[in-house]
């Protein structure tokens, strides 16, 4: 019987190990995503396509409120869409 328990023990430590380097290597991919040239230059694209559109909508408008919005909203808007672009970067990765 206390073989029995020790094999359960081992296969629940073999486990967890298994989590935790997952866990890790999930860590470390979001580390690297975060610091990554590839998501600086899709954020800086995708900002300026929206401040482009936005300029182009509220020609000579000099409304400083407003205008600040841009930066962010776009900013917003770069993060929400990088997912895709994201996944793309993942695969290259492993």
């Amino acid at each position: 019987m206390s073989g029995y328990c020790y094999n359960e023990v081992m296969e629940e430590l073999k486990n967890e190990i298994l989590a935790i380097k997952k866990r890790n290597k999930r860590v470390e991919l979001d580390k690297k995503w975060e610091t990554s040239w590839t998501r600086r230059i899709c954020i800086c694209v995708l900002t300026y396509i929206v401040v482009v559109c936005y300029s182009l909508l509220i020609a000579n408008n000099t409304n400083i409120f407003l205008s600040s919005l841009v930066p962010v909203i776009g900013f917003t808007l770069s993060t929400l869409s990088l997912s895709g672009v994201r996944k793309i970067w993942e695969k290259k990765q492993k």
